[in-house]
């Protein structure tokens, strides 16, 4: 078994979060405007760096939990600025998506040598891509739960997630083993978490509210 991370590294797994919700904002807004279709594959690769990430910090499922809620909880924040209800396809659908990267994430995981894993490149890259393959085929679920089916390929019913499969594959295959290598580093950091986690909440925040009201 893993050694367990002190709690104290929870606080890194809330700012992780805080930056994962404003790159949700932030380069999805850049992503739409020249990639549209494939800006949803391109985001699951980011989803899976900040997963990957969290996991060396934690190295539990609590913190995997606590990761994509706060995350969730910065999409709704978005959405209330937007004016959007949760139960719009905007919103509601992209949050699933966030639940089902840290599902898939968490299963393979379970399949893997943690040490070994930490140690090989190749390994790491191998678990982003499966990550990234049932991940996407997890999301189609979507509508039963949310009630708002996948977006399609136009001209077309075949989901757009699984479209753009081979895209979010590559991506997670690089972000996967940067986002260990992250972690491990962050790990590494002493650095005062009881200011840097809630000065990085309110500046994720912020910003946030500037990219949407400005």
């Amino acid at each position: 078994m893993p050694k367990k991370i002190p709690l104290t590294h929870l606080g890194l797994v809330a700012l992780f979060g805080a930056v994962w919700g404003l790159s949700e904002t932030a380069l999805g807004a850049v992503i739409e405007k020249c990639a549209s279709f494939a800006s949803g594959s391109i985001m699951t690769g980011l989803a899976l760096f900040f997963i990957a990430s969290t996991w060396i910090l934690s190295r539990n499922i609590f913190g995997l939990f606590l990761l994509v809620l706060i995350t969730s909880l910065f999409k709704m924040f978005d959405a209330l600025l937007l004016s959007l209800p949760l139960q719009n396809g905007a919103v509601a659908n992209p949050i699933f998506a966030f639940w089902m990267e840290g599902l898939a994430f968490l299963i393979l995981i379970s399949m893997f040598d943690i040490d070994k894993l930490k140690q090989k490149t190749l390994r790491q890259a191998v678990l982003g891509g499966m990550a990234a393959l049932l991940a996407v085929n997890l999301f189609p679920l979507v509508k039963y739960i949310t009630g708002i089916p996948a977006c399609v390929f136009p001209g077309t019913n075949y989901p757009l997630a699984l479209y753009y499969l081979p895209l979010a594959i590559c991506v997670s295959l690089i972000s996967v083993p940067s986002g260990f290598w992250v972690g491990e580093k962050v790990r590494d950091l002493k650095v005062r978490i009881e200011v840097l986690s809630p000065a990085t909440f309110i500046l994720c925040l912020a910003i946030i509210a500037l990219i949407r009201l400005g």
